[in-house]
């Protein structure tokens, strides 16, 4: 399958959710989701304890916390790829005061509508949603002081852009921080071929180690893994050969930083 058809099917998945109730959707990496396999333990993890929560914007689409390990200021313009519903960049204007400025980018129309509508009834008039693709970001150069995303990078065909495009457009010393899904050890064919499981941000998945190298590759420095967790999954799908204990899908938080 070419990468506009798997980004097809991405936006399609993810605009079903984004048009369903918001109390009933459930993230395609959770139990009883879309995704085609049952038992997946869920990613997410909850925002409900940090300043600038909003329910509604939350359709528990992440498997981490990146504004944890951010570092945002008042002040600061923080971008957020995978912006969904807005419950990044509603949490994140809660660091950057009045005085900054949160832009969320999104590829789904019916996601960007939604947060959208939660952006006026907060009444924020410094949050901002664009429409784009993180591969070829409709934006300026050398702008943000910071890049966050959350379970959003496993889903881009082509990480190497989206993250020579996160250096782009971040400012000379500015840094990223990114939740994503990582793999250690092997996804059986089965898996890396089944549509599914890649909108539900298994299969989309790379190797731990070439995701931290492509990192370094792009250009960024002090590259960090602020938080790492195993997730379980199924048995009958386990990606690892039989008695290896190290290796299988997880959960991380890394940070790095432009020159």
């Amino acid at each position: 399958m070419n990468p506009s058809d798997l980004k097809l099917i991405v936006k399609e998945k993810y605009g079903k959710i984004a048009l369903s109730n918001a109390g009933d959707a459930q993230s395609c990496c959770s139990t009883g989701s879309c995704c085609s396999y049952e038992g997946y333990s869920t990613f997410n993890e909850s925002y409900e304890h940090l300043p600038g929560y909003n329910p509604d914007a939350d359709l528990s689409l992440g498997c981490g916390i990146p504004v944890d390990f951010a570092a945002i200021k008042p002040g600061d313009h923080v971008l957020d790829l995978g912006c969904g519903a807005g419950n990044d960049c509603f949490v994140a204007r809660s660091l950057t005061g009045e005085t900054g400025h949160v832009t969320g980018l999104d590829f789904t129309g019916p996601m960007l509508l939604k947060a959208e509508e939660n952006r006026k009834k907060l009444g924020y008039s410094n949050v901002t949603f664009v429409e784009g693709d993180i591969e070829v970001m409709p934006l300026p150069e050398n702008h943000y002081d910071v890049v966050i995303s959350n379970c959003v990078i496993n889903l881009v065909p082509d990480k190497r852009k989206a993250f020579a495009e996160i250096m782009r457009v971040l400012k000379p010393q500015g840094h990223f921080c990114i939740s994503d899904v990582v793999i250690k050890g092997a996804l059986t064919d089965e898996m890396r071929s089944d549509v599914e499981a890649y909108a539900g941000c298994v299969s989309g998945a790379i190797d731990y180690s070439d995701y931290i190298n492509l990192i370094s590759e792009t250009g960024f420095k002090d590259i960090r893994v602020e938080r790492e967790k195993r997730i379980e999954v199924p048995e009958n799908l386990t990606p690892l050969p039989s008695g290896d204990e190290t290796g299988g899908v997880y959960s991380i938080t890394v940070a790095g930083f432009k020159s």
